[in-house]
């Protein structure tokens, strides 16, 4: 007859090797579970409590309505409006991704110098994102007030003999978001190009060598080679790309304060709770985003998922060919 093993006491235990193991792990999660919790989930289930109120930022005179916050969200068409500016974000952050990639393919190849290129295509990531908005301000409007012709690419553009252009202005809000997008686009594909170094580095020099020897072209390489084994860096930077492109703030804020139809989403949520004093309905501007950015997460895990069977019929295939 099987006699049931007793348990160390829980005293007993925590002298152990296990036990002081598992007491230092708790020690070291304590502090940073504690701060993301103050910080993050508190705030925001604060926030989806209180996109179902009408409160102003003083949380005075708060009274419960419900749904109404969302349905204003969708029926306002002042709110829904900034949404199409965020599909010139979007459009910029794949164009982004597809620059970033080619520039690595280049950076990783036989080249001299690819160490200098690197630090100056990076260095844009490191500035301060209000330094960058001023700088651009200044580059393609001149003046603190008013929408006037000069400015340094006028100025450069003047010395060919061409007519200044009011790059930013309400007549041309096309024109005026291309110039935000341009900027947002120089700013971060410098961090774009150094997540595809690294992973394009990482891929097996045998890859290369057996592409070589069936005698395969720069862009087989590229398709059955890079391609598939840097999907997942790709998957996460678009998750990446589309989230920044969804919740844009510092670049159309700082330039144009929003104005010029150029505000986005965000902005349009900040004004929402500061300056027209609605909390409750910036909050469910916010649950909004959150909801959004999660969906578009879900739908590219799905998209760009692995199935097992056919990458291992994929590599049954290569070795045939071998």
């Amino acid at each position: 007859m099987k006699t049931k093993r007793k348990h160390a006491p829980f005293k007993k235990w925590i002298k152990t090797y296990e036990g002081q193991k598992f007491y230092i792990s708790v020690l070291f999660l304590l502090i940073p579970v504690l701060l993301l919790a103050v910080f993050t989930f508190v705030p925001a289930v604060n926030m989806i409590v209180y996109s179902f109120q009408d409160r102003d930022k003083y949380g005075a005179n708060v009274s419960w309505v419900g749904i109404q916050n969302y349905k204003t969200i969708f029926t306002d068409t002042s709110i829904l409006s900034t949404f199409k500016n965020s599909l010139y974000y979007l459009c910029g952050s794949f164009i982004q991704q597809v620059i970033a990639l080619l520039v690595a393919s280049i950076l990783c190849s036989k080249i001299r110098a690819k160490g200098l290129f690197k630090g100056i295509l990076f260095f844009p990531y490191l500035m301060n994102g209000v330094a960058v908005s001023i700088i651009f301000k200044k580059f393609f409007v001149k003046g603190e007030r008013g929408i006037v012709p000069e400015g340094t690419l006028n100025s450069v553009l003047s010395v060919f003999g061409i007519e200044p252009i009011k790059w930013i202005s309400a007549e041309s809000p096309l024109l005026a978001n291309i110039c935000l997008v341009f900027v947002s686009i120089w700013r971060y594909v410098g961090f774009d190009i150094i997540m595809y170094i690294g992973a394009i580095n990482s891929i097996s020099p045998d890859l290369y060598e057996a592409a070589d020897l069936d005698g395969a072209n720069p862009w087989q390489r590229f398709k059955y080679i890079v391609f598939p084994s840097i999907k997942p860096i790709i998957s996460l930077q678009l998750i990446l790309a589309v989230k920044g492109a969804i919740s844009v703030f510092e670049i159309p804020y700082i330039i144009t304060g929003g104005t010029m139809n150029t505000s986005t989403f965000v902005i349009d949520t900040i004004n929402t709770a500061f300056s027209k004093n609605k909390v409750g309905l910036a909050s469910a501007m916010a649950v909004i985003l959150l909801v959004i950015i999660i969906i578009v997460t879900l739908l590219q895990k799905y998209f760009f998922r692995e199935d097992g069977s056919k990458l291992r019929q994929r590599r049954k295939t290569r070795e045939g060919k071998r």
